[in-house]
Parts: structure tokens; C-alpha cells; sequence
């Protein structure tokens, strides 16, 4: 059974949205993590590469910093073979390529803007992560 944290939710979604907002706010860029990495990999050092270096560092070095202040990793379990998440990994980025953006920036970023692309996007995403709920947990007993 997944464990419900509304609370934490709550703060979480908060700081992801202060985020998107200032990264906007201060450079103008949306808080895609696709369009971030693919930029960081292909732009040159100079000042547009420092932001997205600083933006993916943060992503890699918080967990560390939750260690620091509770004294503990967040808990993770992946129930799945190497290969299957590397399949799934492969799969997500087919998908974020011919969809033109991830979840990120679509949700967060493209329906704060009210962008139709990126609501029917989200749209689609939830929608397929309900069917493979459904699917993973009913059908195929998951």
C-alpha cells in the first residue's frame, strides 16, 4: 500500500513550483528537466551551461543535504530488474522526444502557462499512469 503524505506532498509541490517560477523569473527558461539536461549535454561552457549545471547538481546533492539535516536517505524500492528500468528509461525518453518536452515542464510549467499542448500532455500522462496502475496492480497482480 503507498504510504499517503499530504503534508509532505504539499511542501514538496511548493518547492518545486518556487523553483519553476524563479528559474523562470531570473532566466526566462523553463523548469523541464528534458530541455535542462539535453541543453547542459549540448551547450558549450558560458553562462547558459552554469545555470543547468547548478540546476542538476542541486538535483543530485539534496538528497545528501536531507542527510545531513534528519540523519537519513529518503527510502526508495524499486521493484523492477535492471532491465526493465533500463527499458522503461529508454522508453521515457523516446516519449519526451516525440512529445516535446517530460513531465516537468508540460505539468508544471507548460499548464501554468495554460498551454494546450501541454494540458492535453499532462492529460495523457496521468492517464496512461492510471492505466499502468490499474493494469500493475489488478490485472497482472503487481
Amino acid at each position: 500500500m503507498t504510504e499517503f503524505t499530504p503534508f509532505l506532498s504539499f511542501a514538496g509541490g511548493t518547492m518545486i513550483g518556487l523553483a519553476a517560477v524563479a528559474l523562470m523569473a531570473v532566466h526566462g527558461r523553463i523548469a523541464g528537466i528534458n530541455g535542462i539536461l539535453s541543453g547542459f549535454l549540448t551547450t558549450q561552457l558560458n553562462q547558459d551551461w552554469a545555470w543547468r549545471a547548478a540546476f542538476l547538481t542541486g538535483m543530485v546533492v539534496s538528497p545528501l543535504v536531507l542527510l545531513g539535516v534528519t540523519g537519513q536517505l529518503p527510502q526508495i524500492s524499486i521493484p523492477s530488474s535492471p532491465a526493465l528500468l533500463a527499458v522503461g528509461g529508454f522508453l521515457t525518453g523516446v516519449g519526451t522526444t516525440f512529445g516535446s518536452g517530460c513531465t516537468s515542464g508540460h505539468g508544471v510549467c507548460g499548464m501554468s502557462r495554460l498551454s494546450a499542448r501541454s494540458i492535453v500532455a499532462t492529460l495523457t500522462f496521468m492517464a496512461t499512469a492510471g492505466a499502468t496502475v490499474f493494469l500493475t496492480r489488478h490485472v497482472f497482480g503487481g
